[in-house]
């Protein structure tokens, strides 16, 4: 048996209306994953108006892409950096105080390798309570980190993260206890 693209199908994924679809393209391309600094409380508007939930103190830099914002949950006072990917065919939830740092990706789909028209395989993302994703890390679907967990500069989160841990490397593997000095 061999691979077979000719067969593919997005299965069950329901990206959202055309309309929709379309009128976030355009957003996302001149608004989000644009060099010009718009305000961060404008780019949280319009998160809301396409279907976002997301909490207050929002600070969203330059160049950021986000796929689908209707599956997009932000609580309070989260940073997300310049660069980075939100792929989220499934959901994103980032509770409070989340940063996600600069070239970080979140990918909530894959392809099951093991079948020769390669569905997609989708999961979701939590990042629970002071989560720091580092510059250029990757989380894939399904993955939970724990409240406090870091996961370190391009490092790649493949399994749960628990909490008050720090991961590194790829596949990412605890290092160290975290410790938050008063």
């Amino acid at each position: 048996m061999k691979t077979d693209l000719s067969s593919f199908t997005v299965g069950n994924y329901k990206a959202g209306p055309k309309w929709k679809v379309l009128g976030w393209s355009l957003i996302n391309y001149y608004i989000f994953d644009s060099s010009l600094p718009w305000p961060s409380a404008f780019k949280r508007f319009l998160l809301i108006l396409f279907g976002a939930k997301v909490g207050k103190g929002l600070v969203i830099k330059i160049k950021v892409r986000i796929k689908n914002p209707w599956y997009l949950r932000i609580g309070d006072n989260c940073w997300i950096g310049e660069s980075v990917w939100i792929d989220n065919l499934a959901l994103v939830e980032l509770a409070n105080n989340v940063i996600v740092s600069q070239g970080a990706m979140l990918l909530t789909g894959n392809h099951d390798y093991t079948v020769s028209h390669f569905p997609y395989r989708l999961g979701k993302i939590t990042l629970e309570e002071g989560v720091w994703i580092g510059a250029r890390s990757v989380v894939c679907p399904e993955v939970v980190c724990e409240s406090h967990s870091i996961l370190t500069v391009n490092s790649v989160a493949t399994k749960r993260l628990k909490a008050w841990n720090i991961y590194a490397g790829n596949p990412a593997i605890a290092v160290r206890r975290r410790e938050i000095k008063s």
